[in-house]
């Protein structure tokens, strides 16, 4: 805002007049629409009478107040704009996640839960090669191996059919789950198959989740394979 005659002028960071007396702002802070209406009246009762403000001025001083109301609405309005979004966003993929539910998915595991029936799995084969499974009891006892063969890279199914190496059902519990490339001790990440029992929201953080039976919540995200 510009100055009215010679002794009054003002700083829009302090908000300051010369000769006359105006609540401050912190430096940096942002103009409200009542800091700058204060503004105003405060140079409009302090101007000297010799050299009132003309009519142009005014004007000008009167578009940038509104302006600035202008502004304020604007952010505001794509504020709360951008909040619903959000949230519209995240019951929409809650609800469309919902047809999951009863389905089959492959998410990332590092062990298996088995219950008579056979454990579908997969492995993330990231160099081409023999890709051996391993389960391993709760005690870290070898109970089988499965071989699938020479694989490309991608993502490599299997099925174990709770025996063991003898050809013996084993019983009923959880069981880890590793592989590893053409005998190359590093592991190669591994996925399990399980039942969507449920879908949640976990915030910001986690989105989407679903909740997968013999394995528990699992990020939408993260889901390799839906059957």
């Amino acid at each position: 805002m510009s100055a009215i005659g010679s002794t009054s002028s003002y700083s829009t960071s302090g908000l300051s007049l010369t000769g006359s007396t105006v609540t401050s702002t912190p430096t940096g802070s942002t103009m409200t629409q009542s800091d700058f209406l204060q503004l105003l009246t405060t140079q409009l009762t302090s101007q000297d009478p010799t050299q009132p403000m003309d009519n142009s001025q005014m004007a000008s001083e009167m578009a940038q107040f509104a302006q600035l109301g202008s502004l304020q609405n604007i952010e505001s309005s794509l504020t709360g704009l951008s909040s619903n979004l959000g949230t519209d966003m995240q019951t929409s993929q809650v609800l469309s996640s919902a047809s999951l539910v009863g389905r089959q998915v492959l998410v990332p595991s590092t062990s298996l839960t088995y219950s008579g029936s056979a454990v579908n799995g997969g492995v993330n084969v990231s160099t081409a090669g023999d890709v051996v499974v391993t389960i391993k009891d709760g005690n870290g006892n070898v109970v089988n191996t499965i071989d699938l063969g020479a694989q490309q890279t991608g993502l490599a199914n299997f099925t174990w059919n709770g025996k063991d190496s003898s050809g013996n059902a084993v019983a009923n519990g959880t069981y880890s789950v590793s592989a590893n490339n053409g005998g190359n001790s590093s592991a190669l990440s591994t996925y399990v198959a399980g039942s969507v029992t449920g879908v949640g929201y976990g915030g910001s953080s986690t989105g989407t989740y679903l909740q997968v039976a013999g394995i528990g919540g699992v990020p939408l995200s993260q889901v390799a394979q839906i059957n």
